[in-house]
């Protein structure tokens, strides 16, 4: 492969998967160069998900495509918003509405325990029958307000521990080191070189 079609119109993913993906060998093409239109997310699972935004990119665009699903799942919630996270308020797609909603629901509760959640799906073409598939996690808690100016989505309102900070009071390079999605392309990397070594 030299090049690839990434699966998203999402400013903020276009800018974190351009980071991580800096040191692989293709070039990295935004699906928006190519007139994609949005793929349709019927599932309810981040995998399958992914796999159809892959298969509809490349489909269009006659490339390989990675496609990224991913979300925030909060244990109160029963894993909701999970997959969907970008309109847990409705339409059109809005981070405020959609955190004041996160909020207002988790009134009352005393267990703020959450995780990101990242599917990454690459595919060789639109029918391929061996999608490459990683995972990964980012576990932290809910707060009630606010903090940091970076990131997108939920990242100002999901509390770290282990840094006793929000997501969105950490740098671009910090956070792409241990996110669910720095984890998901790391596992894909893995395997994409293992394959290439058999």
């Amino acid at each position: 492969m030299d090049k690839l079609v990434l699966a998203s119109n999402n400013a903020g993913k276009l800018r974190e998967f351009g980071a991580l993906l800096a040191t692989v060998d293709f070039e990295v093409l935004p699906q928006s160069r190519f007139n994609v239109p949005e793929a349709e997310e019927p599932h309810c699972t981040f995998i399958e998900n992914a796999i159809a935004k892959a298969r509809h990119a490349a489909r269009f665009t006659g490339l390989p495509a990675l496609a990224d699903d991913s979300g925030l799942c909060v244990d109160a919630l029963g894993g909701a918003p999970g997959v969907l996270s970008a309109r847990y308020a409705g339409e059109p797609k809005s981070d405020a509405r959609n955190n004041e909603k996160l909020i207002a629901d988790l009134a009352g509760q005393s267990n703020r325990r959450a995780h990101y959640h990242c599917a990454l799906v690459l595919v060789r073409h639109a029918n391929d029958p061996q999608p490459v598939i990683a995972e990964g996690e980012w576990h932290g808690e809910i707060i009630d307000a606010p903090r940091g100016q970076n990131g997108f989505g939920y990242d100002p309102y999901f509390w770290l521990p282990d840094f006793a900070c929000a997501v969105a009071e950490l740098d671009a390079e910090k956070k792409n080191a241990v996110s669910h999605r720095g984890k998901a392309l790391a596992a894909l990397i893995a395997k994409l070189q293992s394959r290439a070594g058999r």
